[in-house]
């Protein structure tokens, strides 16, 4: 009989504290973000704030099908396009992302579990096929065979019209019918199956005499023709092989004790401790089977102790105006003054890591917003076609834009801030009031919009797998 096993009473502890301040949950120790998935069941019936003492795990209701990542809420990365949704001409596809994380909200206040959804237009092929017609059918070719009955076939081709981008002929391009050549064929002889193999000459083996066992087989599936004469049957009609020793007896194998716990996995957060046990007691012989179970068994272990959490930088914010100390105006004149920009890093908890780098950015800039330098604006070749708006609701557009677009002045591109320091960029900041010639009615902007076509529904992909 199996030893008990003796685990220490801090471990023994750890195993009997109840969840508490929540609903129990299914803790993980991962979340996919590919997918939306939990991977790697810790245990259940578990408080989603031991679960979520590492920021790295994840966790879901018994019932419900949807991950939650214990991380701060922010949003997923954009999915990958969904299939168009037409197969030739134009069609429409989708991408979504989602709010994942624990305790808050996604930026604009969004609510976990929230989707927001990308339409755009998309062809997978220019054209759809066109169906072919059948020319006339071939005269019928020889027999396939030179005596008793065959098959003889006949062929007709495809372009009559021929099929366009992709397109084919409904039927068959060949037809067959049988023929008769009014000519007896040989029947050639084929063995019969093997018999059973005879009993063994011995009933155990000896490398001196070997015991021997035979089968037969004969020549009647069919017997061959005599008028026309057919062949043979190929081979023999004994077959003789060695016999096989007696085999010893197996013995089956059986576990041995548990052994000793290892130390809990991780230092923070929720882990695991295992136990391992061998297959030897006794060890399996003579092809006798291995043990019947697990080799390794696993608990759960509570550190109690929260896991840190690296910050990361938000985005940066805008530039602020571009302005001079002591000079009360600078916009449209060759002075370069200074702007900055900031960026917050949020989420660092429990000692974990700092953001790395800085968190204000400075540059050298001319203010020229809504200044006129003169000379003609020009227009801008057309931008690319924009996402399709409303994703998910009826009748999404896309749009594509020219704008009038103001010459630079020519001001100097750099600037020497501190003799012997190099020089610095300078930037132009704001929008310069652009005069072009009138195009389409328009002066400022000309704005092109188009239909997308065949959008598909936004249905949640999670709770399309179940």
């Amino acid at each position: 009989m199996t030893a008990p096993v003796q685990v220490p009473l801090s471990l023994l502890l750890l195993f009997t504290l109840p969840a508490t301040g929540s609903d129990p949950v299914l803790c993980f120790t991962q979340y996919e973000d590919s997918t939306g998935r939990c991977k790697g069941l810790l245990g259940r019936d578990i408080s989603v704030e031991d679960c979520c003492l590492n920021a790295a795990y994840a966790f879901k209701e018994h019932d419900d099908v949807h991950c939650q990542a214990c991380r701060s809420p922010q949003w997923s990365s954009w999915s990958s396009w969904s299939p168009c949704s037409v197969s030739c001409s134009e069609g429409s596809q989708l991408g979504y992302r989602r709010c994942i994380g624990w305790g808050g909200h996604c930026s604009e206040n969004k609510a976990l579990g929230t989707l927001e959804w990308q339409l755009r237009a998309c062809v997978e092929k220019e054209c759809c096929p066109e169906m072919g017609g059948w020319s006339n059918w071939g005269s019928w070719g020889s027999c396939s065979v030179t005596c008793s009955k065959g098959i003889r076939t006949r062929r007709r081709v495809c372009n009559n019209p021929a099929p366009k981008c992709g397109g084919h002929c409904l039927g068959v391009a060949q037809e067959s019918e049988a023929c008769d050549t009014q000519q007896i064929c040989p029947t050639h002889g084929a063995w019969s199956a093997w018999g059973s193999w005879s009993a063994c000459s011995s009933t155990c083996y000896d490398e001196t005499n070997k015991p021997k066992e035979t089968r037969s087989r004969i020549c009647s599936a069919p017997e061959p023709s005599k008028v026309p004469a057919g062949k043979p049957c190929p081979g023999a009609a004994y077959e003789r092989r060695d016999c096989s020793g007696l085999p010893l007896c197996p013995v089956a194998g059986g576990w041995g004790p548990w052994g000793p716990a290892s130390p809990c996995s991780v230092t923070c957060g929720l882990g695991q401790i295992l136990e391992r046990r061998m297959c030897n007691d006794p060890v399996p012989q003579h092809g006798g089977p291995f043990c019947i179970g697990d080799d390794t068994r696993t608990h759960i272990c509570n550190t109690a102790v929260p896991c840190p959490v690296d910050g990361e930088w938000e985005d940066w914010g805008s530039w602020s105006p571009c302005i001079r100390p002591h000079v009360s105006s600078i916009r449209c004149k060759e002075i370069p003054g200074q702007q900055t920009r900031i960026r917050s890093c949020k989420g660092r908890k429990f000692n974990g890591k700092r953001c790395v780098g800085k968190h204000q950015e400075i540059r050298h800039c001319y203010d020229i917003q809504n200044c006129i330098f003169g000379e003609k604006g020009s227009w801008s070749e057309w931008t690319e076609w924009g996402l399709c708006t409303p994703p998910c609701g009826p009748n999404p557009t896309r749009i594509r834009q020219r704008f009038c677009m103001s010459s630079l002045p020519k001001f100097s591109p750099t600037v020497s801030i501190v003799e012997g320091q190099g020089e610095k960029n300078i930037t132009f900041w704001g929008n310069p009031r652009a005069q072009c010639e009138e195009l389409q009615g328009q002066k400022v902007v000309l704005v092109e919009k188009r239909p997308c076509l065949h959008a598909p529904a936004c249905k949640d992909p999670q709770e399309e797998k179940i």
